[in-house]
């Protein structure tokens, strides 16, 4: 394929840009290639400035579960961009949209809505320190929540694929009050807690890991975090940011039966806008300003033109439960064809997936855990996704990201697609 205009514009960017790119991951740096400079994107697939086609699995990264420029999300858009775009004061949407994500997610009682997913577990961990008097946060290793921080303390994401697990910038005092446990053992969260007693504010886990790729959870180490907790006085922050909407409408809490004292939300919430919220039990959420002590404050938090488009993309998730089902029908589809050229080719690689989120890893190791993660081999992945671009599949330019399917996928984008996967996986021999 030729993409002469995307490699001149990255040129320019990257006099202007750090990197080029407003997001590491988009570099395309693990796959050693110029980026791909989008166009424009309809349904399934997405469109380069080169005018190339692809079929697209990265879906902005998991908001756009009803594909590209889908006229669910734009109903009445227009009318609300005449109002105006901002106003720094309350509009009736808001509490539209609040009264709709505590109605989905029992947990939440009260919600503040916010700009970023960033922005959303900055805020929920700044408030559990609020209300419990503690300082300490225990994260999990290779679990990324945000830019914050705190967070970027063995985190996932682009941190993982740049190989800077720690960020520059961060202080050894921020740092200092990050604890990092190993996801899925609970035997790792129980020693940390016997090593800071009375000390931990919170517990902030992806319900469903998503940011090393796709890890599932074990449902006796879920359990495990939400008792010690609770023994514990500690607050349990589940981070759905990509699972929230998307693995079910009640998120991973939903399918787990598990019950976090707060939540953390972005994605599919602004229905492809910049928007993100947190929220939980009454008691904790009375602490943020103006009721309590804990401030938190944005200008454009609220803004009235995401969550239109945020209202009309959950609203339409409501009235069609069958989304997660057949979402989770094409991502089978999609594993049992991956698995199978793999049993083929004879590549090592593992096809994860846990309901509609799935993820390829270049290894022979079972995908439990960050460490197995980690024997991922990032330069077969690189040769693999430089085949699959040529075919016209865009997936994630980094080995620890997950794949993302929508409602507009077809059975012939989907088909195609492992195809592709199997010549790829050939060409690697």
């Amino acid at each position: 394929m030729n993409r002469e205009k995307s490699e001149k514009l990255f040129i320019e960017a990257e006099k202007v840009i750090p990197g080029g790119v407003n997001s590491p991951v988009r570099a395309f740096k693990s796959v050693d290639m110029a980026p791909v400079f989008i166009d424009r994107g309809k349904g399934s697939k997405i469109y380069d400035v080169d005018g190339n086609e692809y079929t697209d699995y990265i879906c902005s990264w998991g908001p756009l579960i009803l594909g590209h420029a889908s006229p669910i999300y734009f109903e009445g858009i227009q009318e609300a961009l005449e109002k105006g775009t901002s106003f720094g004061a309350p509009t009736a949407i808001e509490v539209d949209m609040a009264k709709l994500i505590t109605k989905a997610y029992p947990s939440m009682e009260m919600v503040r809505m916010v700009s970023s997913g960033t922005e959303a577990t900055m805020s929920a961990l700044r408030v559990a320190r609020g209300f419990t008097g503690r300082d300490k946060i225990i994260k999990f290793e290779g679990c990324y929540h945000g830019h914050a921080d705190g967070l970027l303390v063995k985190s996932g994401s682009g941190t993982l694929t740049f190989g800077v697990p720690t960020s520059s910038g961060v202080t050894p005092g921020t740092a200092r009050d990050t604890l990092v446990a190993t996801y899925n053992d609970i035997e790792s969260v129980k020693a940390l807690f016997a090593e800071n007693l009375g000390e931990i504010a919170a517990i902030i886990v992806e319900p469903v890991a998503g940011n090393m790729g796709v890890v599932p959870p074990d449902l006796d180490f879920m359990k495990g975090l939400r008792e010690i907790t609770k023994a514990e006085g500690s607050v349990l922050i589940f981070d759905e940011v990509i699972t929230g909407f998307r693995l079910a409408y009640g998120g991973a809490q939903e399918i787990l039966g598990i019950t976090p004292d707060m939540t953390t939300l972005g994605k599919i919430i602004g229905g492809g806008m910049p928007v993100g919220a947190y929220g939980g039990r009454r008691d904790i959420m009375e602490t943020v300003a103006p009721l309590g002590g804990v401030y938190q404050a944005g200008t454009l938090s609220g803004n009235p033109i995401a969550m239109k488009m945020g209202m009309n993309t959950l609203t339409y998730l409501r009235d069609h439960p069958e989304v997660y089902t057949e979402l989770e029908e094409k991502a089978k589809l999609l594993e049992a064809g991956f698995k199978e050229n793999i049993e083929k080719t004879g590549v090592k690689a593992q096809m994860v997936r846990f309901k509609g989120m799935t993820s390829l890893f270049f290894t022979d190791q079972p995908i439990n855990g960050y460490q197995a993660v980690m024997t991922s081999d990032t330069q077969a992945y690189t040769q693999y996704f430089k085949a699959m671009l040529d075919a016209g599949n865009l997936l994630p330019p980094a080995q620890f990201e997950g794949i993302f399917l929508s409602t507009a996928h077809t059975t012939e984008d989907i088909e195609k697609t492992i195809e592709d996967n199997y010549q790829a996986l050939k060409s690697l021999k």
